[in-house]
């Protein structure tokens, strides 16, 4: 493996690792973050996922998101539902034990986020970044809440993300097949996570051999062979969904529903959330009448239809999908006020870590432009659905590095009272 990953991880982990990883139980059971509400048949446990893995666990496999027994779906991709499906079949299904456990695995995922966060920051900015990113990741109650209290993917994708990131600026000078290996395969577990990740796959992939390329290295074996490796991971599922559907099903398949959530008469550039099945007992006779892939094309073709109709309101909304993103979405879905106040930390947060890129960029840091690639590809689909603030966590580390580098540059370059002191001359 590549020279910076060799040396073994600093000591301190030791106790920040267990220390996060207490705080954050200690917030689900101050909170009572374990007891979900049970209005509507449980279904804000997990929501369409818990549904899912409700199913799994009756032994009726991977099916019916929403009411009812609708059969084989996709709605959703794999891995998380099974993760519920499996907890839900050893510690009962919606029970308070089964919260419990789900929550401390999502308080694991983001405890284990602080190692990549380290690696990353220490290769791009140095042990002083690297320490400061890791203690903020790790000790920030604003970073545990949704381990704490969303049971969802939510966690898992900046981890996976933030592993890739890292093999991504290894990749550079690694010789040898194993990272290759490593990134295909990783990235075929990300995207069976949340496909969103596979926006940066271009531009990550284009990047490593820009940079094995400076260096003297080739790539096109090793791309050839980490791609095989990605298909071979996602190639279960996706026959899985073939065999099912008798059509081909890349991961999901609930493309259509996303896009009319955030296209349509009504739209204001936030989520239409009244349109969901769950919530509308018409559209969820439909999604039962006509089937999940139907009805997906259906809403599809509707929202595609308003788009084209409409291109200068869409562009309208689509401007405020982008600033909703970056400042957090307001909480009033009629509001008419250009900011609402109560997301001034959210965006704060989003201005330092942009100034950050900014600043990285123009000192030219080892991976700047990979970190500016991430920022630009991810939320670029939720630009033209709809935004919401855990759409903004999965690339929240690499955010906490960029703010903390900022921070790092702006403490190393105060000057000094003793800077402003005139010095004493010698009497003739």
């Amino acid at each position: 493996m590549a020279s910076s990953l060799r040396p073994a991880l600093p000591r301190f982990f030791l106790w920040l690792l267990p220390l996060s990883f207490a705080l954050q139980l200690a917030t689900i059971a101050a909170f009572h973050q374990y007891r979900t509400r049970s209005g509507d048949d449980h279904f804000e446990f997990g929501w369409e996922m818990g549904r899912v893995g409700r199913s799994i666990a009756l032994g009726r496999g991977f099916s019916s998101p929403y009411e009812g027994d609708t059969g084989p779906t996709a709605w959703e991709p794999p891995l998380y539902p099974y993760l519920i499906g499996g907890v839900f079949k050893l510690f009962g299904i919606y029970s308070q034990t089964s919260a419990w456990v789900l929550l401390s695995i999502n308080s694991v995922f983001t405890t284990f986020t602080c190692i990549p966060i380290f690696l990353i920051a220490q290769r791009t900015f140095g042990e002083r970044v690297a320490l400061w990113a890791a203690l903020t990741w790790a000790l920030c109650p604003y970073e545990w809440y949704w381990s704490v209290h969303w049971i969802w993917d939510t966690t898992f994708t900046p981890l996976v993300l933030a592993c890739l990131f890292l093999l991504a600026l290894e990749l550079q000078d690694w010789p040898g097949w194993r990272g290759w290996i490593l990134f295909g395969a990783l990235y075929g577990v990300g995207a069976l996570a949340n496909p969103t990740m596979l926006a940066f796959l271009p531009f990550c992939g284009i990047w490593i051999w820009w940079q094995r390329y400076r260096h003297g290295l080739t790539s096109f074996a090793g791309v050839m062979l980490a791609s095989a490796v990605f298909f071979l991971v996602l190639s279960p599922w996706i026959v899985r969904n073939y065999e099912v559907f008798g059509r081909f099903v890349f991961i999901r398949d609930d493309f259509g529903l996303q896009v009319r959530l955030g296209n349509g008469p009504s739209a204001d550039g936030m989520l239409m959330a009244y349109l969901q099945p769950n919530l509308n007992k018409l559209e969820l006779e439909k999604y039962q009448r006509m089937g999940e892939l139907a009805y997906a094309e259906s809403c599809k073709r509707m929202a595609f239809d308003w788009i084209r109709w409409h291109p200068g309101r869409f562009a309208v909304i689509s401007l405020k999908r982008f600033f909703y993103y970056w400042n957090g979405v307001p909480r009033a879905t009629d509001s008419v006020a250009p900011v609402d106040f109560r997301t001034s930390a959210f965006l704060a947060t989003s201005v330092l870590a942009l100034w950050g890129l900014g600043r990285a960029l123009r000192q030219k840091r080892p991976g700047a432009w990979l970190f500016a690639g991430l920022v630009i590809t991810y939320p670029t689909i939720y630009y033209f659905v709809f935004p919401h603030a855990r759409y903004r966590h999965p690339i929240e580390p690499e955010l906490v590095i960029l703010i903390v580098f900022l921070l790092s540059e702006a403490t190393r370059r105060k000057p000094t009272a003793l800077q402003h002191v005139p010095q004493q001359q010698n009497p003739v």
